[in-house]
């Protein structure tokens, strides 16, 4: 135990000299990503969370953490469950002050900033927010229903949910595929930019599928012990990780049944609208109804979470994103409830209204740590299957 604290004590004072900061300065390592240095020698001689999560056997495999590319990317291979923290007899009130998930938090908020396309807009990051998003919402939905009164009333004779009547097809498709396009191209370049940054090495089939399985199963939300991620007040939960289940899936879904229904329209000249029984329907309803309970569940679990789990700065980003998904959800159900009614064009307007506040926020808020976090995932899984000649456990 007292070479431990001597071991500990040792990167505290290292870190902290100011000699060791302009090395940092040096190297393009910021304060955040210092800090996330700092703990992570700290934890390295501790090594009590070794088995938790991925983040502590790729930390193994490295002797000195003073390399940017590293520390970006443990940072984002980190899920924030917040069992370290619990776990650590060295964090707050202790003077080592040792707080993984916050530290590792703010780092991922600048390597999103870091590698944003383009790069000007990559301080979007810092400004998306609960008002930003909901403004953006009301603004776009605002605009369409503007659009629908100067063509004449918001009410009209039923059209039989034929969404078409009301805005042109081809309108839609260019519009909104052209802004979904380049959110999907941002997210893409600032990966690929991360990919390069973190040399991930040469990926197997065995290392892709694990870490796809790790991905779509949301493995580290478990607290490493299949307990779940730890609550505010110190009890285990899986609450969270099933939220992010019913987020994730919701999303997906919808997205298959918006799918299937462009097979349906050009490839069997299938017009919509769609029966309630279709595959197109049944999709986006089952999807829909996941974006309304996890995003739901998510914000509740935000707004009572401790401040010492994550980066208190980035709630707002955060809530702003989930609120999106739950208002694309609500609209989009409201509109398939009552779109025989005269009420289809301004539920129609008010829906797209939110869903393009979604896509045009999506490549710089919260819906990039998904991204990054794949990539994180992918890289240990990779690096995992190499010789490890850093590393200083047993083996």
């Amino acid at each position: 135990m007292q070479q431990l604290e001597s071991l500990t004590r040792e990167a505290q004072n290292l870190a902290g000299a100011s000699e060791h900061s302009v090395t940092w300065h040096k190297k393009g390592i910021t304060e955040n990503e210092a800090e996330v240095a700092r703990q992570m020698q700290i934890c390295n001689a501790c090594r009590y969370c070794e088995g938790f999560c991925a983040v502590f056997p790729a930390m193994t495999r490295r002797l000195q953490f003073d390399n940017k590319a590293d520390l970006n990317y443990l940072a984002n291979l980190c899920h924030n469950c917040g069992a370290c923290l619990h776990a650590c007899q060295y964090a707050p009130p202790h003077e080592f002050m040792v707080n993984i998930p916050q530290a590792m938090a703010k780092v991922r908020l600048e390597t999103y900033t870091d590698f944003a396309w383009p790069a000007a807009l990559g301080s979007l990051y810092k400004r998306n927010g609960l008002t930003v998003a909901l403004a953006m919402a009301f603004g776009l939905a605002l605009f369409l229903v503007l659009a629908l009164l100067s063509q004449g009333s918001l009410w009209h004779e039923p059209l039989a949910g034929n969404f078409y009547a009301v805005f042109p097809h081809n309108t839609l498709v260019v519009l909104f595929g052209s802004v979904f396009g380049f959110s999907i191209l941002a997210l893409l370049i600032g990966v690929v930019r991360f990919w390069r940054e973190i040399t991930p090495g040469q990926a197997s089939g065995v290392a892709v599928g694990e870490a796809a399985h790790y991905a779509l199963k949301l493995k580290y939300l478990d607290g490493g012990h299949g307990e779940g991620c730890n609550d505010e007040d110190d009890r285990f939960t899986l609450r969270r990780r099933r939220y992010h289940h019913l987020t994730f899936y919701g999303f997906m879904l919808c997205f298959a049944s918006t799918s299937v229904a462009t097979i349906y329209h050009y490839v069997f000249g299938w017009q919509a609208p769609y029966d309630y029984t279709s595959l197109p329907v049944i999709l986006g309803t089952v999807g829909g109804i996941g974006l309304l309970i996890g995003p739901i569940g998510l914000l509740t679990l935000n707004l009572k979470r401790s401040p010492l789990h994550g980066d208190a700065a980035q709630k707002p980003m955060d809530r702003g994103f989930i609120a999106l998904l739950f208002l694309t959800s609500l609209t989009g159900l409201a509109l398939l409830i009552w779109r025989d009614t005269g009420a289809m064009a301004l539920l129609l307007a008010i829906h797209l209204g939110v869903v393009m506040a979604l896509f045009l926020t999506m490549p710089y808020g919260k819906f990039a740590h998904g991204f990054y976090r794949c990539a994180a995932l992918l890289k240990s899984s990779i690096e995992k299957r190499m010789p490890n000649k850093l590393s200083l456990g047993s083996d």
